[in-house]
């Protein structure tokens, strides 16, 4: 009976610590933030029935230094936009909003699933709680602790020039098609 006790009060702080985090706020205005990356998961991939759809990846000021130097300070958030497809003329385009996934650095708030607290907002509506907190360990840190190195964090930043005014000059000279 005692071995059962040991074994189940982790269990039990585990769970209760989760059920008491705070929820992970909206991120409003998130497109105007760091575009990270975007990419698209398409019929044959192995996430595709999950995740299927156009990706982008956004950073606010926090989580962008924390891309920068691999580790995520508090105050971090990561938005993972997920959009449906749809296909016309050979060309892929944005259909409507599936989630609008975050990662909340707080690593006192969030300690039990890394210091990172998890939410989806269903087809990206602020009162739609795909997730809660209290379901965070299952439904997305059992994945994010494959990449514990990585501050549990999947993505990576695309390289990104640090001169200030390089984007704008690529963008001025850049040949566009119309």
């Amino acid at each position: 009976m005692f071995k059962l006790g040991l074994v189940a009060l982790p269990l039990v702080a585990l769970s209760s610590g989760l059920a008491g985090a705070a929820e992970v706020p909206y991120p409003a205005g998130y497109r105007d933030w760091h575009h990270v990356k975007s990419m698209v998961i398409g019929p044959g991939h192995g996430l595709y029935e999950a995740f299927g759809g156009i990706h982008h990846i956004y950073a606010n000021a926090q989580a962008k230094a924390g891309y920068a130097s691999g580790k995520f300070a508090d105050g971090a958030v990561i938005v993972f936009d997920l959009l449906d497809t749809k296909s016309a003329d050979g060309a892929i385009e944005e259909a409507g909003r599936k989630v609008v996934g975050v990662m909340h650095k707080d690593s006192k708030q969030y300690a039990a699933t890394g210091g990172w607290g998890f939410e989806g907002f269903g087809a990206g509506d602020p009162n739609t709680r795909a997730i809660t907190q209290a379901k965070a360990a299952t439904a997305c840190f059992e994945c994010h602790l494959a990449r514990r190195e990585n501050d549990y964090v999947f993505s990576a930043a695309r390289p990104w020039s640090q001169a200030p005014g390089n984007h704008q000059r690529a963008f001025e000279t850049a040949r566009w098609p119309c």
